[in-house]
């Protein structure tokens, strides 16, 4: 079952009965999405919450400015795509999350999170340990995109996910990172010539 996936990443953090279990299992649907789908939409509410079983996904928002796709993240299989603002205040998004490969999200509606919640409070922890880990890593990035130049943060990011700087484009690693598409094509020459 798909769901064996995310209850083994809950295992890491807190330990559910088998009854517990049981119920939790009742309240997720599975989704795929082709290719080029999109999860959510900028103008739409989040509905979902959405854990990544398998595939590849970026969310993202469109600068007004200049018309350019500007990446907020990317989530692989064991990570979350949600619009954490939108799905908790059940508000409109103003980003879209879009499918990069074939992928499968287990799903729960923001009602059903509510209720799940009462049912297994234990799982408060777990979500807000998850929550507090994706808090840190945006902090992160927020301080290394305000201190260190595009090189480091283009060869940290290899260093920190060569799951996803194996399977995403260089153009949309460079729109994660803050940095044109011919600035990564140079540290990459560079770094092959090294």
């Amino acid at each position: 079952m798909k769901e064996n996936a995310l209850l083994k990443n809950i295992s890491r953090y807190i330990t559910l009965t088998e009854e517990e279990v049981e119920i939790f299992k009742s309240f997720w649907t599975e989704k795929t999405l082709e290719k080029g789908e999109y999860l959510l939409r900028n103008g739409n509410v989040c509905r979902y919450d959405n854990y990544v079983v398998s595939g590849l996904l970026k969310a993202f928002y469109i600068n007004a400015e200049n018309g350019n796709e500007e990446i907020l993240y990317f989530s692989i299989d064991d990570w979350w795509a949600s619009d954490i603002d939108s799905f908790s205040k059940q508000r409109v998004s103003v980003y879209n999350i879009q499918a990069l490969e074939k992928t499968t999200v287990l799903q729960i509606s923001y009602h059903s999170f509510q209720k799940l919640l009462l049912k297994i409070p234990r799982l408060e922890r777990y979500f807000r340990l998850i929550l507090e880990g994706y808090l840190g890593v945006l902090q992160k990035r927020i301080i290394y995109n305000n201190i260190y130049d595009a090189e480091y943060r283009y060869f940290d990011f290899l260093k920190k996910y060569p799951d996803i700087a194996a399977r995403v484009p260089q153009y949309l690693i460079a729109s994660y990172l803050g940095v044109s598409a011919e600035l990564i094509s140079r540290l990459r020459k560079k770094n092959k010539s090294s």
